[in-house]
């Protein structure tokens, strides 16, 4: 526990805590809804924004957010006029965002180690400013979130019947893509573009093994997730490991244990892994 006596170990342990807390809580409705796919997709896009804020200097935040958003409300909009599939989609927009940032990088002027660190992500080199950053949106997400969970869940299950009772449906769905958005952008820091639709996905996808209740579901996917990025950190640090892998394989081993012990026995239905449509198991 020395180590947590220094600075940046303090800023990693509260990063852990608040993208932890963050991802289980947007993973429960991802994983009900069966948007693992387009988290997937959200987060490869965020590539592309933040090899963009390198080259021309902006916020590297802001120019992910902008690229994520964008690639979420596409997806969203494409799908839902029937033009063409979800997976279609995701996979156009996915490589598209991809191939903007490496044509970015190519044209940037050597090496950058930064860059790279949002990839793979770097907890250990969260800044004050990070920190703060983290917070905020962290808590905006967790407002909206605490406000609207009831007509969220609503439409996870069933959209069609939420707009039937009145409820405005499609916008719903478009602020869960942007919540996520939200989520991923404030979550690479930790634990990398490349995984962190994983950390989304994982803790959730245990606690949906281990209850058939909501707020039960809720509150073990928060537990999970927090746990499995605190425990990521320090195992890292002990094992001289990459932190953001170190976490999502924490998780993993976390959700392939909730299998084991599933009071059910049951096998996680297609949509929680973005395979069909929901509804369909």
């Amino acid at each position: 526990m020395d180590v947590f006596g220094y600075a940046f170990m303090q800023r990693a342990l509260i990063s852990a805590v608040i993208i932890g807390a963050l991802c289980a809580v947007i993973g429960v409705y991802v994983v009900l809804r069966g948007l693992a796919f387009i988290g997937s997709g959200i987060a490869h896009a965020s590539f592309g924004g933040v090899a963009l804020g390198f080259l021309i200097g902006w916020n590297l935040v802001a120019t992910a957010f902008i690229f994520c958003l964008g690639t979420a409300w596409l997806i969203g909009l494409v799908t839902r006029r029937g033009q063409v599939r979800e997976d279609t989609a995701i996979g156009i927009l996915f490589s598209a965002t991809m191939a903007l940032g490496i044509l970015f990088i190519g044209l940037l002027e050597g090496y950058n180690v930064d860059l790279f660190g949002y990839l793979f992500g770097s907890i250990l080199a969260v800044s004050p400013n990070d920190l703060w950053l983290t917070l905020g949106l962290g808590v905006f997400v967790l407002a909206v979130v605490g406000l609207l969970y009831k007509e969220l869940l609503f439409i996870s299950f069933d959209e069609e019947m939420a707009q039937v009772s009145g409820l405005p449906a499609a916008q719903l769905y478009f602020l869960l893509l942007s919540l996520m958005a939200i989520t991923i952008v404030v979550s690479i820091k930790v634990v990398g573009i490349i995984l962190v639709s994983a950390l989304i996905v994982t803790p959730a996808a245990a606690a949906y093994q281990l209850s058939d209740d909501f707020r039960r579901m809720m509150a073990l996917s928060v537990v999970i997730g927090v746990a499995c990025s605190v425990g990521g950190l320090v195992l890292s640090y002990w094992l001289d490991t990459a932190s953001g892998a170190t976490i999502v394989l924490t998780a993993t081993a976390v959700f392939f244990v909730a299998t084991a012990i599933s009071p059910r026995g049951r096998r996680l239905p297609l949509k929680a892994l973005g395979i069909g449509r929901p509804g369909q198991e």
